[in-house]
């Protein structure tokens, strides 16, 4: 216990030292929402990663679907890195700096306004950013209460309430820039504690041969397969499929995952930040699955099953590490997981609210007052402290009172998100012709399906015996459908819709052609 207090104590002290120390960056608005677009490939590359893979990760989706897919689940965590992270890097990073800068964009709805020169579309993004971002951000707090419960034995809404006030804090002070000073520290955890944990884990059980072995016996009522955890593609590829392309092509449409191709300072750092990020996640996003995986060794272990005897996905995790108590280094291990998790909850959190409170500020408020530099500043504070107690509410109620509408939201808000943004903002960067009315067209799609999703969820409507069945049985498929549709619909509505100005647009383009001087190594001669 010593141990656990200790770390959580110099880990809190560091959070809020980095916080006061990063005040300076922090006195405009630029300082405060994107460190000045001045931040290095490392802390950019750790804060897209942590911001990408929160607690909710390891501890809930790391359990549910390593249960669901077995060995299998660990295709997610690679999809992570090389379509979430590295061709995320490669195809949005060097475009959304270039024209984010030539538009003085400093948010998505933002982007939204001066690429299609709507602040209709800024207001309604806006909306839709406030509206399924704040159930986003609640579901951070997911799969912490298990976890502190094992290892202090403590309420859920004490963990939530200090992970909130001091997040609030540093966030508060320091802005960007201790957010992204504090993701890399934080990043730092998550990477040695993964790898400390997969290897106590499977020394636990034997080694990694052992614990193949007996994952390879499991049986299960669900599936015909033999040895179907062990299996390359699991025992249901289609879903697994699913799953990844979700988690995966979902971050390049999330306003705080996209935020940080803004922050960042030059080509160069672009170029190290796309081999770091991937690196990152091929460890955390790898790693926490894989151990996901073995989840079914621990199927006879107290507290996997409810009482009505559905599977406790948030008690899986948290049950592997309690069976390290006791052994030699055990307890230490359990005590850098603490110190992980909220790291990863911490750096999510802190991300999703600057996102939140700028949007708010800059695009909704600031669009009909025109404040002044300091009362921005005022009041993107105001928002900050206002959306971290909003998100700790809505969590404290969710579970104390079990509503299942705000359990319902926040499953369909990354679908939604990624869905009404993805397809607009990466046809804004490449396609000229894209136009106004495809975007309202994309944001009209991922409503209707969200909604759709959400109905289908309470079984107010059934499209049972249909492809629709399939299509809507899960957020995590009508997640994929919003966003594939988006990126399908937008090109066909822009073919037949007007088409802006061709002035105006080749002006926002020529950010891309402006001639630049680059050493021989960058480029061939002519």
């Amino acid at each position: 216990m010593a141990i656990k207090i200790i770390l959580l104590v110099v880990f809190f002290a560091v959070m809020v030292g980095i916080g006061i120390y990063c005040r300076r960056h922090a006195t405009n608005v630029n300082g405060f929402v994107l460190g000045g677009r001045n931040v290095g490939p490392w802390l950019t590359a750790f804060a897209f990663g942590t911001s990408y893979f929160s607690a909710v990760i390891f501890i809930g989706y790391a359990g549910q679907f390593g249960w669901n897919f077995g060995l299998a689940s660990t295709w997610i965590g690679l999809g992570n890195a090389f379509i979430g992270s590295l061709l995320a890097w490669v195809v949005l990073g060097r475009r959304t700096r270039i024209m984010t800068q030539h538009l003085d964009s400093k948010t998505m709805p933002d982007f939204f306004d001066k690429r299609y020169n709507s602040t209709a579309l800024k207001i309604a993004a806006s909306v839709i950013v406030f509206i399924f971002l704040i159930p986003y951000t609640a579901s951070l707090y997911n799969g912490l209460s298990s976890l502190f419960n094992m290892a202090f034995n403590i309420p859920y809404y004490v963990c939530i309430i200090v992970m909130a006030v001091l997040t609030c804090v540093y966030v508060l002070v320091g802005g960007y820039m201790a957010t992204a000073l504090n993701d890399f520290i934080q990043g730092i955890i998550m990477l040695g504690g993964i790898v400390a944990v997969i290897i106590a884990v499977l020394n636990s059980n034997g080694g990694l041969m052992e614990a193949m072995t007996n994952l390879s016996y499991v049986e299960d009522a669900s599936t015909e397969m033999s040895g179907a955890f062990t299996a390359f593609f699991g025992p249901d590829p289609l879903a697994l499929l699913f799953v990844v392309i979700l988690t995966s092509l979902g971050t390049w449409g999330l306003p705080q995952m996209v935020g940080k191709f803004y922050a960042i300072k030059s080509e160069d750092a672009i170029k190290k930040g796309t081999i770091i990020s991937t690196v990152f996640a091929i460890i955390v996003a790898g790693g926490c699955y894989f151990l996901g995986g073995f989840g079914r060794l621990y199927s006879d272990a107290e507290g996997i099953f409810t009482s009505s005897g559905s599977v406790s996905y948030d008690s899986i995790i948290p049950t592997m590490l309690g069976t390290l108590e006791g052994t030699t280094g055990g307890e230490i291990i359990i005590a850098v997981v603490i110190v992980l998790v909220l790291a990863a909850s911490m750096s999510t959190l802190s991300s999703l609210v600057l996102t939140s409170s700028s949007t708010l500020t800059l695009d909704v408020i600031d669009n009909k007052k025109q404040m002044s530099e300091k009362k921005k500043l005022l009041v993107m504070r105001i928002f900050v402290a206002f959306f971290v107690l909003l998100s700790a509410i809505i969590a404290i109620v969710k579970d104390k009172y079990g509503f299942t509408f705000i359990a319902q939201m926040m499953g369909v808000s990354w679908g939604a998100l990624a869905g009404a943004f993805l397809a607009p903002f990466l046809y804004g960067l490449y396609y000229k012709r894209t136009t106004k009315a495809s975007v309202w067209v994309c944001f009209g799609f991922a409503i209707v399906v969200t909604c759709v999703q959400l109905l289908c969820s309470f079984g107010v409507i059934s499209f049972s015996g249909t492809v629709m069945s399939y299509l809507f049985a899960s957020s995590i498929r009508s997640g994929v459908v919003s966003m594939v549709g988006g990126l399908i619909l937008v090109p066909i509505v822009s073919a037949i819709t007007p088409k802006l100005k061709k002035e105006s647009v080749d002006k926002m383009f020529e950010c891309y052609d402006k001639k630049v001087t680059v050493s021989v190594k960058d480029t061939l001669e002519d």
